[in-house]
């Protein structure tokens, strides 16, 4: 078996399976992946330095071996909060809007990828299989290639592709596209992200391209596709049965005096649709006051990129919101929102779910939404609760079911988020074992290890 190497912006220490913490989901999917297999991941270590010398710290843990470099503070205030950040992640969350586009970001882009490419480079042995994730490096693969690195190499998306009527708004998008195509696969979350970039391919660069996704560009063919990115469903439930996930859930249900608990777990971002949600709530409590005594909703946002404008926006957006609506609806010993700006463990959120009759995942856009997996995997199977989730959320084509699932909603209406809210309330029992029973399925099995099972062998081809 060839060795896989991983290569993402950040390199996130492998814990021992089970291990208490809190990890995103890339850090857990990869973590698992890489057990498998003995790799390396290779990444930027979150740490500046006042000169680039390309210096590589290589540690062992779990089985894991990680190879990092640190930055130069120009090269993490252009490549990751300027390009990244406030250039690429807007616009491919079509918020073009917010896209801030400076000459100064994308030359900054270019050289952390070439960076990359240099000190990854040498540790690449010709039968390893090369997988770089995300936004952040959608050059290098060319750039390996530049070096002479003729492995496989697989490039996977893990937020949404816009558009092209929203991408071409990007300055040299052509070129960025091109420098896709010396991938050998292009993984995206979804067949809406796949078809709007095979769009971008065909009318854009008048390449050929053929039915079954492969795109045929000066000479090369990538084949691009499909790749739902799942939990790894065995060890978030073997989580729920820790002490951790047991006392959230405990927490949770006397805390809440057994009122009916909306959750809502969300990375502070514009891209959540939070501010559209609170508004949502204010609206549900508006047309059925006599819920407000009855209903408790939750919203965990951890604050992320508090150095850009626009999330610094958001923060004071939603607590305005949050105590407005408590303002005019809390009693002295009670509040219909609770807002908390800090993270948990995947324990004690496996309890803090588990809890919650109702999960609200309503992100304007995504690119998957691991969060509406885990609410569904940490459900009681005797008495479930029920899943809101928006259509525009990644995982809304694995878990609509055809009406039979999760209860889809436009977050961008009150009215409809409001409703779905009460429907989910209100649904009966055995409608909602159903539903659940359809939901855990898909879950279960289109999990992390399909998922990497699935890349890899594709890439394989």
């Amino acid at each position: 078996m060839s060795r896989l190497i991983v290569v993402s912006n950040r390199v996130s220490v492998p814990k021992a399976r089970g291990a208490a913490g809190s990890q995103g989901g890339l850090a857990v999917a990869l973590g698992s992946a890489l057990r498998e297999r003995r790799g390396i991941w290779f990444g930027w270590s979150g740490k500046e330095t006042q000169t680039f010398s390309g210096h590589l710290d290589m540690q062992k843990n779990h089985g894991v071996t990680t190879a990092t470099i640190d930055l130069e503070p120009q090269d993490v205030d252009e490549y990751y909060n300027g390009y990244a950040n406030r250039t690429l992640w807007p616009l491919f969350h079509y918020r073009i809007d917010l896209a801030e586009y400076e000459s100064g970001f994308g030359k900054g882009y270019e050289r952390v990828n070439q960076r990359f490419a240099d000190s990854l480079g040498p540790l690449i042995d010709p039968e390893d299989t090369v997988w770089v994730h995300d936004y952040h490096l959608i050059p290098l693969g060319e750039r390996l290639r530049t070096r002479g690195n003729k492995n496989r190499i697989g490039f996977f998306l893990h937020i949404p592709w816009p558009p092209r009527n929203l991408l071409v708004a990007l300055p040299f998008h052509e070129r960025l596209v091109r420098t896709m195509l010396a991938y050998d696969l292009i993984g995206f979350q979804d067949e809406e992200s796949v078809d709007s970039f095979l769009g971008y391919c065909r009318k854009e660069l008048q390449a050929e391209v053929s039915e079954d996704g492969t795109v045929t560009f000066d000479g090369r063919s990538v084949k691009v596709a499909a790749f739902p990115i799942g939990l790894d469903y065995d060890e978030f439930l073997e989580g729920g049965q820790t002490g951790d996930a047991r006392q959230a859930e405990q927490r949770m249900r006397s805390s809440s005096r057994y009122r009916k608990v909306i959750i809502g777990v969300d990375r502070l971002d514009y891209s959540k649709g939070l501010p559209e949600r609170f508004d949502a709530l204010g609206r549900f409590f508006d047309t059925y006051p006599e819920r407000v005594k009855e209903t408790l909703y939750v919203q965990v946002a951890p604050p992320s990129r508090q150095d850009v404008a626009s999330y610094q926006k958001i923060r004071n957006t939603l607590e305005q919101k949050a105590g407005q609506i408590n303002g005019e609806r809390s009693e002295v010993d009670m509040v219909p929102i609770r807002y908390v700006n800090r993270g948990y463990s995947r324990q004690e959120l496996f309890g803090i779910y588990r809890s919650a009759h109702v999960g609200l995942v309503t992100p304007l856009r995504d690119g998957m939404n691991l969060v509406a997996k885990e609410y569904i995997a940490a459900q009681d199977p005797e008495d479930p609760g029920v899943l809101v989730l928006s259509r525009f959320a990644g995982a809304a084509e694995q878990l609509e079911l055809d009406g039979e699932g999760a209860l889809m909603i436009n977050p961008y209406s009150m009215e409809e988020t409001s409703e779905a809210i009460r429907t989910a309330i209100d649904m009966p029992l055995e409608e909602r074992k159903a539903r659940w029973e359809k939901l855990n399925e898909v879950v279960k099995t289109a999990n992390v290890e399909r998922w990497r099972e699935n890349f890899v062998e594709a890439l394989g081809a």
